[in-house]
C-alpha cells in the first residue's frame, strides 16, 4: 500500500470515529428514546458537542476532495514524495482540526484547516502539473 493510500485510509477510519462523542452527548442529554427519534423540541447538545459535529461534517466534505486526488494519483502512477507529503500533512491537519474545533480554538482552527486545503493544492499540483 501506497503512503497515499495509507493516510486516506486512517481519514476515512478518522472520520468514521469521530461521531461517537457527540452521539454520546446526543443520548446522555436527550436520552435514547429522543435520541434515536424525531422529537419536537429536542434538548441541545453540549457546545464542545455541537462544534465536534460541525468538525465532523466538515471533514467528511474536505475527505471527497482528498480521496479524489489519492485514487487519480494511484491509478495514473502519481505518486512521489510530494503526495507522500500532502497527504502525511492533510491527515495530520485534518485531526488537528477536528480537535481545535471541538475545543474552540479559533485560530488553530483556521490554521489546520488552511495547513490541509494548501496540502489538497499541492496534490493538485502534483497530478496536473
Amino acid at each position: 500500500m501506497t503512503v497515499e493510500l495509507k493516510y486516506l485510509t486512517l481519514a476515512a477510519a478518522w472520520n468514521a470515529i469521530i461521531w461517537i462523542p457527540y452521539i454520546l452527548n446526543v443520548i446522555s442529554v436527550r436520552g435514547v428514546k429522543d435520541a434515536v427519534g424525531y422529537p419536537a423540541n429536542p434538548k441541545p447538545m453540549a457546545e464542545w458537542a455541537q462544534r465536534l459535529k460541525s468538525a465532523h461534517y466538515n471533514s467528511v466534505e474536505n475527505l471527497v476532495l482528498f480521496a479524489t486526488v489519492v485514487l487519480v494519483a494511484h491509478v495514473a502512477g502519481v505518486t512521489n514524495e510530494a503526495t507522500a507529503v500532502c497527504a502525511m500533512t492533510y491527515f495530520w491537519a485534518r485531526i488537528v482540526h477536528t480537535v481545535v474545533y471541538a475545543f474552540a480554538v479559533p485560530w488553530l482552527r483556521t490554521l489546520s484547516f488552511a495547513v490541509a486545503w494548501l496540502a489538497l493544492l499541492c496534490f493538485f499540483a502534483q497530478i496536473l502539473l
